[in-house]
């Protein structure tokens, strides 16, 4: 028989002492460590609906659902639970993840189990949308618009889209596109359009 090694000698001497390493979950209440990856939960006030963690997510665990009628066009996403990997993609690669808070984060919550799937969702709140002004698709979220616009910073003005969505968010250009047509600036330019329409108004003559 050998003799057991220093170091094997050293831990159950310490495990003697000072009790397991394992905690006694569930009779005591667990808490993970700081950097722990539990349930992911959306920030309203952080989440600019860009929908960059659903496309990141490699279990498509996240729902993104863009209802556009008549009266309103607004997104939503919701986070699966019970589909997570809990790999950290959507926290991780979050537009807004270096802002406070942040649109997606990990929380130490990890006693997820439950019967009914259906509250088995992080949601966030619905996000209204901002539609081009000719085709009328789905551009993006007005958060993610306004976002862009204050990172970018006087660099936001070389861009129709985001200069007349910001200052319409202000109240400022309600009648921009029509008022450009007393200037010589083209007003089938001077909207808030999709890539597609913008590309097509940049190779057409006026």
């Amino acid at each position: 028989m050998k003799y057991p090694k220093l170091r094997e000698l050293k831990e159950a001497i310490t495990a003697l002492i000072k009790g397991p390493y394992t905690s006694d979950y569930p009779r005591k209440a667990h808490q993970p460590p700081e950097r722990f990856r539990g349930k992911p939960e959306y920030s309203n006030d952080g989440c600019v609906a860009c929908a960059a963690c659903a496309l990141v997510c490699p279990a498509r665990a996240i729902e993104v659902s863009d209802v556009v009628t008549k009266d309103k066009a607004v997104r939503k996403k919701m986070l699966h639970l019970d589909e997570c990997h809990y790999c950290g993609q959507c926290s991780a690669l979050c537009t807004t993840r270096e802002d406070i808070p942040p649109g997606i984060k990990h929380t130490t919550e990890f006693d997820l189990a439950g019967f009914d799937r259906a509250s088995m969702v992080s949601a966030t709140d619905e996000k209204e949308l901002v539609l081009c002004e000719i085709c009328r698709d789905v551009i993006t979220a007005k958060a993610h618009l306004a976002w862009i616009a204050k990172k970018l910073g006087s660099l936001a003005f070389s861009n129709p889209t985001l200069f007349i969505s910001s200052l319409k968010n202000m109240g400022f250009a309600d009648d921009v596109p029509q008022a450009a047509k007393d200037y010589v600036l083209r007003p089938d330019r001077i909207k808030i359009l999709c890539s597609k329409c913008r590309r097509k108004t940049t190779i057409e003559r006026y």
